[in-house]
């Protein structure tokens, strides 16, 4: 017959491993899909900085008897305010990897039979907070670079004349300038995501 002891000894090591589980499932989770996203902003964001570089050192005719230009005019001025917090964004995004992989940690400590390796709830609530905070701010600074990057694109789409694509076509939009507010959108994306998950977290867990 089980006594009261046994029976709240029993309770408390299931709810750890429910809890266990919940930060498991969340940690891989946001690990894998803050990574992968960060790589692919990332990526896009080497693509753009090698074109506005490639770009810079070009330099060719496109219609004889036209005057020459230099393929610097191709860059889009201010598009490096975008690629600015898009970097910005993913460093935050990085961080928030890590504390992804933090909760993976606290998992593998409530799975261990010793009592005095588990982490406090206190602990664990605090990187969940801090994950939802630096989510936000990383959500923040990507809606900059997203924003300063659409608007440079738009006010170039604007003070591109008739006619600009033949004799100059280096002043159209191009998709190297598109891939940095694609970037940043991958990022503000990767961060609602996470910040999500970490919200969702520290509810059950206070329902704990």
């Amino acid at each position: 017959m089980q006594t009261p002891t046994t029976i709240e000894s029993d309770s408390l090591s299931h709810k750890l491993e429910q809890i266990g589980k919940i930060l498991r499932l969340v940690g891989w989770a946001g690990l894998v899909t803050q990574l992968s996203l960060a790589i692919t902003a990332g990526v896009m964001l080497l693509f753009a900085i090698a074109g506005r570089n490639f770009n810079q050192a070009a330099f060719a005719p496109v219609v004889p008897g036209a005057p020459a230009y230099d393929f610097r005019d191709a860059t889009t001025p201010g598009l490096g305010i975008g690629i600015f917090w898009a970097v910005a964004g993913i460093f935050v995004l990085l961080f928030t990897a890590f504390l992804a992989f933090r909760q993976l940690r606290f998992a593998r400590r409530l799975r261990n039979p010793n009592p005095d390796l588990h982490p406090k709830k206190s602990d664990v609530m605090q990187v969940l907070r801090i994950g939802i905070i630096a989510g936000f701010v990383g959500m923040g600074l990507s809606i900059l670079g997203g924003g300063a990057a659409l608007g440079v694109l738009l006010s170039k789409s604007l003070a591109i004349p008739q006619g600009a694509a033949i004799y100059a076509p280096t002043r159209i939009i191009r998709p190297l300038d598109v891939m940095v507010a694609m970037a940043n959108m991958v990022a503000i994306t990767a961060h609602f995501l996470g910040t999500i998950a970490s919200i969702a977290t520290v509810n059950w867990l206070h329902r704990q």
